[in-house]
Formats: structure tokens, C-alpha cells, sequence
């Protein structure tokens, strides 16, 4: 079943990322401007599987903030990987290929000691050239019609098993993916996910910080 997402306010935090540069490494982002990331930040919200966690694989089911220097992801490709399990920290991806081959299932584990993380993946267009980066400052009118539904948003709270909010992490259509973080820093996990199971599709009235992604939680993923 589709779940539908309130696009909350947020502060713009425009990245500074020279154009081709490959999203290996978070980034640091000064606080500009509203960018389009920011409806990004309430894609778990009001989804149903938040409480039960089941997955149908067609459809969905139910300041200036400084960057982590841990990777975002290797430079390692993983040809005829059909799992791969990434690991997320304070603030990135870990073990997360630059490529991947179609048909590969991603799972998260959350080795933070108290964020909840997600991994979002947004497949993007065939004709789109930008990086990652330079996406993530566009006018939220440009960026959002652009990316449409995720294709996989998984989440996992620190020592806990994931959450397969969206598909089960299989990406199965080659091209270019966003892959992100948008949970706000600072949430306890439980309570977040309690308040946005309950929030039916609107931003849970919780108070947080600025999205993870702010802190360099991206990056560029290829399925071929």
C-alpha cells in the first residue's frame, strides 16, 4: 500500500560540492537557503509499517552543521552481490559500493550509539547529469517532482533489527540512485518512531534537529 508524506519546513543547508565530485565523503553544509532536500526529511513519517514491519516488493507498505570524516561510501565496486549489508554511523554510510549490479538487496545496520538512521534510495532520471550534491540544492518545486517516490526506505534504530518501510531494499532497475539519511538528529528512536506510526502522514509533532542528511549523510549509487 502507498504511504503518503506531509513535506515538513525545514532550514536550507546548501552543500558545497564541486560538480562531478563523487559523494564518497560527507560534506559540510552552511545553513543558506530552502533547498528541495528538505521534503526529504519526512519520508518515514505516517508509514504504517513503522508498527509492523512487512514489506511488499511492488509497492510501498506500510546553524552551520560540520560532516562526520568517516566515508559515505567505498570506492568499491560489487559485481554479482545479491546482498549487502551497509552499515550507518554518525553521520554516513559504511560499506556502501559506488556500483552495484541489478537484482542486489541492501539491508541496514545501525552502529550509531543512539540515532535512529534510514536509508532512503531515490532512483534518478536517465537524463540527469548533477551530482548528488548539486541536487540537493535545488528549489524544493524542482527537486521533488524530479526524485517522485523512494524506491526503498529502510530504518533501524542503534542495536535493533530494520524497519523495511518500503520495499525491502532490492534495486532492481539500473541508473543512478540518491541514497540518504533524513531522520533529525537528536530523536530518541522510540519515541520517533512511535509519534510517526501515529502521525498519519503529517510530521510528527516532535521536537529535533536539522535532517542527517545536513551532516553528509549521502551519497551516489550506481545499479547497472
Amino acid at each position: 500500500m502507498n504511504a503518503e508524506h506531509q513535506v515538513p519546513t525545514l532550514t536550507p543547508l546548501t552543500p558545497s560540492v564541486p560538480k562531478g565530485t563523487p559523494m564518497t565523503r560527507s560534506t559540510t553544509f552552511p545553513a543558506r537557503r530552502r533547498t528541495a532536500s528538505c521534503l526529504l526529511a519526512a519520508l518515514v513519517v505516517g508509514i504504517p509499517m513503522l508498527t509492523a514491519a512487512c514489506s511488499d516488493d511492488s509497492d510501498a507498505s506500510p546553524s552551520s552543521t560540520t560532516a562526520s570524516t568517516a566515508p559515505a561510501a567505498s570506492e568499491a565496486t560489487a559485481p554479482g552481490h545479491e546482498h549487502v549489508e551497509v552499515t550507518a554511523v554518525d553521520f554516513s554510510f559504511e560499506d556502501l559500493p559506488s556500483t552495484i549490479e541489478a537484482g542486489t538487496r541492501l539491508s541496514l545496520r545501525n552502529k550509531a550509539s543512539r540515532e535512529l538512521h534510514e536509508l532512503v534510495a531515490f532512483r534518478l532520471p536517465d537524463d540527469e547529469k548533477r551530482s548528488v550534491g548539486e541536487l540537493l540544492q535545488l528549489p524544493e518545486a524542482d527537486l521533488g517532482p524530479m526524485l517522485g517516490a523512494p524506491t526503498t526506505v529502510l530504518l533501524a534504530a542503534p542495536g535493533q533489527d530494520q524497519i523495511p518501510a518500503v520495499g525491502d531494499g532490492t534495486l532492481t532497475e539500473p541508473g543512478r540512485y540518491l541514497v540518504m539519511c533524513s531522520i533529525p538528529t537528536g530523536v530518541d528512536p522510540a519515541a520517533y518512531l512511535k509519534a510517526a506510526a501515529a502521525a498519519n502522514g503529517q510530521k510528527p509533532d516532535l521536537a529535533g534537529g536539522p535532517p542527517h542528511f545536513t551532516s553528509g549523510m549521502f551519497a551516489e549509487l550506481t545499479v547497472r
